[in-house]
């Protein structure tokens, strides 16, 4: 679902303020820091751009600029989301996302490590202040061309990760499934899969990380569901929770597996009007055999919650989802938001 363009004050300024904090903090063409995440860009595909998304400084809580669980439970707020990305810079370089040599190798450590790594950077021009805003990906900050880098630290890899990384006989949803069981979350392998981390040999790539979010959560998903549909049917419960001005009401009706989800708009000068707009995408019992396009990498990030939710009960359900996106909302942050959120409602108690 395509957002609206905000033009509210409140969005102007709180993007502003951030971006004044940042300016003074930015490094010169040369710098040390630490890299929590590599981005793999999607346009002019098969040739992308790869970065590695560095903070100002080396930082020992470089793990929270990339980290949507942990701002979730801990109920970060959108000035607080907007000021924490707004310090990433993005280092890239054009590749060809089959392209395989000792600076992908490089970026593969950055993507499978632990914690983050210490990085020193050289780019072209001191990185540009620029504040990118998605509704699949988390803002980034600053942006510069890179000349070349050095991991300067030592990544620490979780041994189960690095059985599968090596393993170029297993399926990459194998890998992903496998390693979300053991307790890796779901960003991890995001940033795992977009880098060519895992899969038969052959077809290892670049994963524009656009691509990778929907792909990591479809991937757990149909795993999840191939044991949810073998459980008893659940009751009739329904439950509601939301974060950051998106709202979700969802309700598990006693039958056998079914998901639609619909996403609205309710700002305050819509419902005036009598005019809310909204988008649905659905699933039988067999699942989907094409994309969602109506409600795009949304509607597997709720879904993921849901099955996740179903699957600690051992139980089946129709479900039906309603996202209702507020005025809270004031900028997209990313598909994050929605698996986020549906986790929240669902940890509430039930509806009476």
């Amino acid at each position: 679902m395509a957002f609206k363009k905000v033009s509210f004050r409140d969005k102007e300024t709180l993007i502003r303020s951030a971006l004044n904090r940042v300016k003074p903090r930015l490094p010169k063409e040369d710098f040390v820091s630490s890299a929590p995440s590599p981005f793999v860009g999607r346009f002019g595909y098969p040739d992308i751009n790869l970065g590695i998304l560095t903070t100002p400084e080396v930082s020992d809580s470089a793990w929270k600029y990339d980290a949507p669980k942990f701002w979730s439970e801990n109920n970060f707020q959108i000035p607080e989301l907007v000021g924490l990305r707004a310090e990433l810079i993005n280092s890239r370089f054009k590749v060809n996302v089959k392209k395989v040599d000792d600076v992908i190798y490089s970026v593969q450590e950055i993507a499978l490590a632990r914690r983050p790594v210490d990085v020193e950077v050289h780019t072209d021009k001191p990185p540009k202040v620029l504040f990118r805003q998605d509704s699949f990906l988390a803002p980034t900050g600053a942006a510069a061309d890179l000349k070349k880098f050095d991991i300067t630290s030592n990544p620490k890899v979780l041994p189960v990760v690095q059985k599968f990384h090596y393993d170029t006989d297993c399926r990459s949803a194998e890998a992903l499934s496998s390693l979300f069981r053991k307790g890796v979350d779901e960003s991890a392998l995001t940033r795992m899969l977009s880098v060519g981390a895992f899969g038969l040999k052959k077809n290892r790539k670049l994963v524009p990380t656009r691509w990778s979010i929907t792909a990591t959560d479809d991937t757990l998903g149909k795993d999840l569901l191939k044991k949810v549909r073998d459980f008893k049917e659940s009751d009739h419960l329904s439950f509601f929770g939301g974060y950051l001005g998106n709202y979700y009401l969802i309700l598990f009706f006693s039958g056998i597996w079914s998901f639609e989800l619909f996403e609205m708009y309710v700002s305050q000068k819509d419902l005036s009007k009598g005019d809310v707009e909204f988008s649905s995408d659905f699933e039988g019992f067999e699942g989907r055999k094409n994309y969602a396009e109506s409600c795009a990498g949304g509607y597997y990030a709720n879904r993921l919650g849901v099955l996740e939710k179903l699957s600690g009960m051992k139980r089946q359900a129709g479900v039906l989802a309603l996202r209702f996106i507020t005025d809270e909302y004031i900028l997209p942050l990313g598909v994050w938001i929605c698996r986020q959120s549906t986790r929240k409602a669902l940890k509430n108690k039930p509806l009476e």
